[in-house]
């Protein structure tokens, strides 16, 4: 007897794309109503069932804190490295020294590596030009860094967000990893000093 594909945990998983692509029709055309809403889910049924979307397995968990101290890290940084660049704009000498830095992820999990992209390509001055999936490495270009140091730090920086990221929304698993690496990371510097 063939075994059904529709499962109720396969629906659960299917909920935020389904509901996203509900949004995404409605805020394109401006309009919330009921018929643009029905519309839009019959539109999403279609295109989920046609296409057949990668399945987005969500950590079921959210941390209120961290999901708050991301949101607010991130604007600061948006609003700083927007001064950034237009301060570059504004007193333009050549040459701008610019890189590609290839920045691993500690996640193998593909949305949340498509929010650390996301994120970091939000702020200006970075933007994701290549990304290797098998192995989670992200590749930036980044504006304005030529030295190791300015390489290093905005190689922190990422792994600041994705590590605000997994504290926020990343499974058990990660969380659990996560936690076991800073404690490493704090008793080794305990040690050195």
């Amino acid at each position: 007897m063939k075994k059904s594909s529709l499962s109720l945990a396969g629906l659960v998983h299917a909920l935020p794309p389904f509901a996203w692509l509900v949004f995404v029709w409605c805020a394109l055309w401006q309009d919330f109503s009921l018929r643009f809403v029905a519309f839009g889910a019959l539109l999403a049924f279609l295109v989920m069932a046609v296409f057949k979307l990668p399945t987005l397995y969500l950590s079921n968990r959210l941390n209120i804190f961290y999901a708050s101290q991301f949101v607010v890290l991130l604007f600061w940084n948006i609003a700083k490295a927007s001064v950034e660049v237009m301060w570059l704009a504004a007193i333009f000498r050549p040459p701008l020294s610019n890189s590609v830095v290839a920045v691993p992820l500690r996640t193998r999990s593909d949305l949340l590596l498509t929010a650390v992209s996301h994120t970091m390509s939000l702020i200006p001055g970075s933007v994701v030009v290549e990304v290797d999936r098998p192995h989670s490495v992200l590749y930036f270009h980044v504006l304005n860094i030529s030295t190791p140091a300015e390489i290093e730090r905005f190689t922190r920086s990422v792994a600041y967000f994705e590590a605000l990221i997994i504290k926020a929304s990343g499974s058990k698993e990660e969380y659990e990893a996560l936690k076991a690496e800073e404690a490493a990371m704090t008793v080794a510097r305990e040690e050195e000093g």
